[in-house]
């Protein structure tokens, strides 16, 4: 069993300081951002950065659906999510960039053992990173 990591990023036309707050707005800007692959999205606890907590459906295809409660942590431009139901960890980080911000979405967990896990490790992230993409994509207008 090892670990599974999927990585995408994009440049934004916004300061560090602005893009982090909209990384970490769990109320109004993560429900616009999200991709048609997560449902029932819904803040649990908190709602702003450290502390919150929110739950949502990753259908990443057809077969693969998660249930993640991500309890969520801050430290500088750093966001974590931690999924309390698996290994799923998302770690976002917001760096300068020129006059804007590099914002950095990477996923890991713990993959399957054996042959299924072989497949896992090579085309699970292929499609996580098209997912990723899309939902930085939908960042960055949000930020433009």
């Amino acid at each position: 069993m090892g670990q599974v990591k999927a990585g995408s990023s994009t440049e934004v036309a916004a300061d560090p300081q602005r893009a982090l707050a909209a990384v970490t707005d769990y109320t109004e800007v993560r429900p616009k951002i999200l991709s048609a692959h997560y449902r029932d999205y819904k803040v649990v606890e908190g709602g702003q950065g450290d502390g919150t907590v929110a739950e949502w459906t990753l259908q990443a295809t057809e077969s693969r659906v998660r249930n993640i409660r991500a309890q969520v942590s801050v430290a500088d431009h750093v966001v974590t999510e931690k999924d309390a139901n698996s290994s799923l960890v998302n770690t976002w980080t917001v760096a300068p960039a020129g006059s804007g911000s590099t914002i950095t979405l990477e996923t890991t967990w713990q993959g399957a053992g054996g042959v299924k896990g072989i497949f896992e490790g090579i085309f699970a992230p292929l499609g996580l990173r098209k997912i990723q993409a899309e939902v930085l994509e939908n960042l960055k207008r949000e930020l433009a």
